[in-house]
C-alpha cells in the first residue's frame, strides 16, 4: 500500500498537479449557510470585487442560496474547477473539499456562501493564492460577512429565504445600494425592529466562517 501511495504521489507530481484539502466551518450561532461554493481560477477578481456591484450569478447566492449559476463558471471566467458543497452547512458543522490545480496559471481560490436567514448577506473570500503554500503546508483563513447590496435589509417574513422565515429567494429587483461592502449586521425583532422574522440568536458578528487549506502535493 506504501508503495502504491508513493507511484501516485509521484504520478500527480510528474503530471504538475497539486492537491489541496479544504475545509469550511460554520461560526455561526444560528444561521445556516447554503452550500458552500469553491472557484479555483487564474484571474483575479472573478468572484467579487469589493465596493463594486456583484454579478447576477452572485446575486441569485446571496438572495437565495443558489448557487447553480456560480458554478456554472467553470470552464468560463478563467475558472479551472467549480465545486459545491452537498447541502447547507448548519452552524457549528464544517464540510471538506478536495481540490486539484492541473494549469500551471490556474492559482487562486474563491469561496461563498449565504447565510440564509438575511436577504442578501454571503460570508466570502476572493482570490485565496494557493500557489504560497508548499507541499504540507496549511493555513487558516476566516470569512468575513459582506453584504450584496442588491436587497434591501428588510428581514421581513416575505424576504427571507431560511428557516427563519421561509420567505422569497431571488428578486431580480436591487432595492439597496448596489455594490458589495461588509456587513452591517442584523437588528432582529428583539431589538426593536417589529416587522423583523429575525430573533437575537440570528445576528452574527464578524468573522462568519473559517476555512483550513492544506497541501497535499
Amino acid at each position: 500500500m506504501y508503495r502504491s501511495a508513493l507511484i501516485g504521489a509521484a504520478a500527480l507530481i510528474l503530471a504538475g498537479c497539486e492537491e489541496y484539502s479544504v475545509t469550511v466551518e460554520n461560526m455561526t450561532d444560528a444561521q445556516p449557510m447554503s452550500p458552500v461554493t469553491l472557484l479555483t481560477h487564474s484571474k483575479p477578481n472573478t468572484l467579487f470585487e469589493v465596493g463594486q456591484p456583484v454579478s447576477l450569478a452572485l446575486e441569485k447566492l446571496a438572495e437565495g442560496g443558489d448557487n447553480s449559476e456560480v458554478v456554472a463558471y467553470e470552464k468560463r471566467h478563467h475558472v479551472e474547477e467549480a465545486l459545491s458543497g452537498a447541502s447547507p452547512l448548519a452552524p457549528g458543522a464544517s464540510e471538506n473539499f478536495t481540490i486539484k490545480l492541473k494549469h500551471r496559471k490556474t492559482r487562486y481560490l474563491s469561496v461563498a456562501s449565504m447565510l440564509v436567514n438575511t436577504n442578501d448577506a454571503i460570508v466570502a473570500e476572493s482570490d485565496i493564492d494557493l500557489r504560497k503554500l508548499h507541499p504540507g503546508q496549511s493555513i487558516t483563513i476566516t470569512l468575513p460577512v459582506w453584504d450584496a447590496g442588491t436587497e434591501a435589509n428588510s428581514e421581513t417574513q416575505g424576504t427571507i429565504p431560511g428557516p427563519a422565515a421561509g420567505g422569497e429567494g431571488f428578486n431580480a429587483a436591487r432595492d439597496d445600494i448596489d455594490r458589495l461592502r461588509i456587513h452591517p449586521g442584523v437588528l432582529s425583532a428583539d431589538e426593536g425592529l417589529e416587522d423583523s422574522a429575525l430573533k437575537y440568536r440570528h445576528r452574527f458578528l464578524n468573522p462568519g466562517a473559517k476555512v483550513t487549506i492544506k497541501r497535499v502535493w
